[in-house]
């Protein structure tokens, strides 16, 4: 399989070619590796490569294919997992010194469910250290495709780098505050923060009980469709686990069967509230992206969202607590083995008292009533993903500082504390040529008309066929 062969498919038009026998499991699989094996040191997005079992993984699917017994769209793609997901014989290290050798026992509920579905899974991906904004030292960061000294997002890093360049088809990724749209929306590919509970976590590793949401990161829409489908489903071992929507209410349809009830909607545009700390270029593209949604919805209104700085307090107040309670005997421990941000962080999180979280639990529960009213006028909301381009790497420890994060965490956390999903689908790029996400966020349970709307203007609109020129970069290097 040649390069441009691997780089011209999505995962949805390989599934495809795999189902009609076009391309084989094991050769896709192969030129995946070859990929890795040639990039993968300038993009350090892996911090475990699989292949022998990704090999035999494939081998299978082919076997099984050939045979007549097609599990289904995800069967003999290449993809990969966030390496917070717990993994059978194979080390899960969260990022960090503490779990460096850490060999689970048992799959999560969300990689039984990729195996069940025939993926092929090709390893475990970088991130920020126990998924809490800086990466630790001993793994370094990702690099973004688009320019090499940017950073890729956090905390799903090396997802956002795996997918945008091209080493994997899709890939998992986690979101308690941003962490998957926002390396989605600084590398140019979709992802998906579902609604929570929609996907299970049993055995992924938590930042934040109440907040962390498991989801698909790929390159378009129809990929993290098939991703998400997999994904999903009801999970006794997760107590907050729920059922995914039935078909008709938002469940398992084709996403093109969803454009007529998409040009029905009344979308929010949150445009005015969030002008002040939105970058120039990337607010240009996120009203251009409006605009290309106008006449393909009902109806376009400004909206405002209630209740938001109370929000992003809450979110942190809630976000530190939990934290340091999951991480407290380790903390007393092994403290000089976690990065100095990341302990700092856990530290400040135990100094918060009971009255301030429960605090913030109440701020939790005005805005769920508010944010239900707001989306009894609208459908959907419309709003930056990030305010700004991707960070230079040398800058990455300074844009984790407490308030910087919590600053940069104002247009994604919300959502992670409503629970509502929220994708975030390239709008376009910034003057120095970086991507743009444009985030869209619906009602509880209806992943699926979110998805719909972001498939309607990421068709429209064009921008998922523009590649980054790694190639190019890389063999001149």
């Amino acid at each position: 399989m040649t390069r441009d062969l691997l780089g011209g498919f999505t995962l949805g038009s390989l599934s495809r070619a795999i189902q009609s026998r076009d391309v084989s499991p094991v050769e896709v699989t192969e030129a995946c590796l070859a990929r890795i094996d040639r990039l993968d040191r300038t993009l350090n997005a892996f911090i475990t490569l699989t292949p022998d079992r990704a090999l035999a993984a494939a081998r299978r699917a082919e076997r099984e294919i050939t045979a007549g017994r097609p599990r289904g769209p995800l069967h003999g793609v290449p993809i990969a997992l966030k390496d917070l997901f717990a993994t059978a014989g194979v080390r899960t290290t969260c990022g960090s010194r503490i779990l460096r050798d850490w060999v689970p026992a048992e799959d999560a509920g969300v990689v039984r469910r990729l195996h069940d579905a025939g993926a092929v899974i090709l390893g475990k991906l970088n991130m920020s250290e126990f998924a809490y904004a800086a990466i630790h030292s001993d793994y370094g960061p990702p690099r973004n495709p688009w320019n090499l000294d940017r950073f890729t997002g956090g905390s799903s890093s090396g997802s956002g780098a795996a997918v945008a360049g091209g080493l994997c088809f899709g890939a998992t990724g986690t979101d308690t505050g941003g962490s998957i749209r926002n390396p989605a929306a600084h590398c140019g590919i979709v992802g998906l923060k579902p609604t929570y509970g929609l996907v299970s976590r049993a055995g992924v590793v938590p930042l934040a009980w109440s907040l962390d949401h498991a989801g698909p990161m790929a390159r378009t829409v129809e990929d993290a469709a098939i991703l998400l489908d997999a994904m999903a489903g009801f999970d006794p071992a997760d107590p907050t686990s729920m059922a995914p929507a039935p078909v008709g209410a938002g469940g398992r349809l084709p996403l093109e069967a969803s454009a007529p009830a998409v040009r029905s909607l009344r979308l929010g545009a949150v445009d005015g509230q969030l002008a002040k700390e939105t970058s120039a270029d990337v607010a240009a593209c996120v009203r251009e992206a409006v605009r290309v949604l106008q006449p393909l919805v009902a109806e376009v209104e400004e909206v405002i969202l209630p209740m938001l700085e109370e929000m992003v307090a809450a979110w942190w107040t809630i976000c530190l607590a939990e934290a340091s309670a999951y991480h407290q005997q380790t903390l007393a421990a092994r403290a000089q083995d976690f990065g100095p941000i990341v302990r700092e962080r856990l530290q400040a999180g135990l100094a918060i008292p009971a009255v301030q979280y429960l605090q913030a639990q109440r701020v939790r529960r005005a805005a769920v009533l508010e944010f239900d009213k707001l989306l009894a006028h609208v459908d959907l909301l419309v709003l930056p993903a990030t305010f700004a381009e991707a960070p230079p790497i040398a800058a990455a420890d300074a844009v984790h500082s407490s308030e910087v994060l919590r600053r940069r965490t104002v247009p994604t956390a919300p959502f992670n504390l409503l629970g509502l999903p929220a994708v975030s689908v390239p709008c376009g790029f910034t003057d120095s040529g970086l991507p743009v996400g444009l985030q869209i966020v619906g009602r509880r349970g209806e992943d699926r008309l979110v998805l719909a709307a972001a498939h309607l203007y990421e068709q429209s609109a064009g921008w998922w066929t523009r590649r980054p020129p790694l190639d190019e970069r890389t063999s001149s290097s």
